[in-house]
């Protein structure tokens, strides 16, 4: 059977600048979910399942509110809230999916297109540690060369070494036969952060499934783990903890083309 959904296999890389010089890379893989295929993909394979147990499986609560509410219909509460005309065509979100029924994504995109395939907006939904989640919607005005370029003032704490006066600048190269997302956290001294993910399309199959999780056995309790050890390392560099403000009052910040919140 044919999806319109995909794997992606790749890596996932951070490099820090300041004020102590860290790096990391891991390879890593995802799916990239049509949201209204997921339950014929939870018909069509073995291995996937929506909304229960299995070697993979994709959750509604891990995204959007958390309440569990078809996520496409927030999707496009969202999308209308600001502005943004799809006439309902297809949403598909870049995510890794529960393992063994652990999941954990620190960041998870929703790629939503026009019914003549055209990308009319990214959200960029984001998940710390504290079990808080903050979503930045962008609309896409330009692809010239297939590269979408979007800025935005940093609004949800994330990493307790990081400072909240910051700004995001984020370079995509919308799925296709490979995935790619590069995002530049900036302070008012330059550039601090730059972390990039990149991937090469795999069928999704039960087959390619099980050849992804066994070659990237425990995904998800992998990247919560590195997650707190390089805490650790960046602990004993001396980098200061910052203080962990409030979540924003809204879920999503709906950011304007010139990169400031609506």
């Amino acid at each position: 059977m044919n999806f319109r959904s995909t794997l992606y296999v790749g890596s996932v890389m951070h490099r820090r600048l300041r004020p102590r010089a860290h790096r990391l890379r891991y390879r890593l893989f995802w799916m990239l979910l049509d949201l209204d295929e997921i339950g014929a993909l939870a018909r069509g394979l073995r291995l996937f399942s929506h909304n229960r147990f299995n070697v993979a499986s994709f959750h509604d609560a891990d995204h959007g509110d958390g309440g569990g509410r078809c996520l496409r219909d927030q999707i496009e509460d969202h999308l209308r809230d600001a502005g943004i005309e799809t006439g309902r065509g297809p949403i598909k979100l870049l995510c890794m999916p529960r393992i063994f029924g652990y999941g954990f994504n620190p960041l998870s995109i929703f790629f939503c297109y026009r019914p003549d395939g055209a990308l009319a907006a990214i959200l960029y939904e984001v998940h710390n540690t504290f079990g808080e989640r903050h979503s930045y919607l962008i609309r896409v005005d330009s692809n010239d060369g297939g590269i979408i370029e979007q800025n935005c003032d940093k609004a949800f704490y994330v990493s307790p070494f990081m400072d909240m006066n910051m700004t995001y600048a984020f370079r995509v190269v919308a799925p296709d036969a490979r995935v790619s997302v590069a995002i530049r956290t900036a302070d008012k001294d330059g550039l601090m952060l730059v972390a990039a993910l990149r991937g090469d399309a795999v069928a999704l199959t039960d087959l390619a499934l099980l050849r992804a999780v066994t070659t990237y056995p425990l995904l998800t309790l992998k990247v919560i783990g590195a997650i707190h050890w390089h805490a650790l390392r960046l602990l004993l560099k001396g980098v200061r903890l910052r203080v962990r403000p409030a979540p924003p009052h809204l879920p999503v910040s709906i950011v304007s083309a010139k990169g400031s919140s609506a």
